[in-house]
This record gives C-alpha cells, sequence and structure tokens, in this order.
C-alpha cells in the first residue's frame, strides 16, 4: 500500500522578492509535487520556481530541470523530477510585485 503525504511549507502571506521554502524530507517517497496557490497579487508579478535537492536538510543545489514561470490566481504545480534524493524545497523569485501564496508538497510512495 502506497503512503501519501500533503505538507504546507509557506502559507497565507505576502511575498516578494527571492526566497526558499522551508525544506521538507521526502527520501520516502516516489514521487513528488510542489502546489503552489497563488490568492491575490498586489502590482502584476511574475514568479520563477527552481526545484532544489539536498542530502541533510541544509546544503541545497538546483535538481537541473528548467525553472518554471507562473503568474496569475489560481492553483499551479510544479512535478519534481525522479530520483530527488532526501530533502525539496522551491528557490522562488518574484519580481513586478508582490504574491499572496500557498504552498504545499504533496508526496506519495
Amino acid at each position: 500500500m502506497k503512503m501519501f503525504q500533503d505538507a504546507h511549507l509557506e502559507v497565507k502571506k505576502f511575498f516578494s522578492g527571492s526566497f526558499c521554502t522551508n525544506p521538507y524530507e521526502a527520501g520516502w517517497a516516489d514521487e513528488a509535487i510542489f502546489f503552489i496557490l497563488v490568492e491575490k497579487q498586489l502590482g502584476e508579478p511574475v514568479m520563477t520556481a527552481r526545484v532544489q535537492l539536498s542530502q541533510d536538510g541544509v546544503h541545497f543545489t538546483d535538481d537541473g530541470s528548467s525553472p518554471v514561470t507562473i503568474s496569475g490566481i489560481g492553483q499551479h504545480f510544479i512535478k519534481v523530477q525522479p530520483n530527488f534524493g532526501n530533502y525539496l524545497r522551491l528557490a522562488v523569485k518574484i519580481e513586478g510585485g508582490e504574491m499572496f501564496l500557498n504552498i504545499h508538497i504533496a508526496c506519495k510512495g
């Protein structure tokens, strides 16, 4: 029987500039997806997000995939490539305004 877990990484606040989500230990999972809910925005912000990996939850590196660009209110997702190791997070840059975000990670394994 597969296990499933959903966790909040960043919850309901305005973001701008560059930041990284809280890391999430997902070494047990076979699949992981980040869900990004943009509830409100100030200005016309555009987000660029990149998945990062870590073996220890302290030292992170980009996973090698192309960054994902997100704009507009609504639900968005970023699928994590397979064989991702132990810890995951998103490195995010928001330009042109602010986004009110709710970011989750869903893992299955």
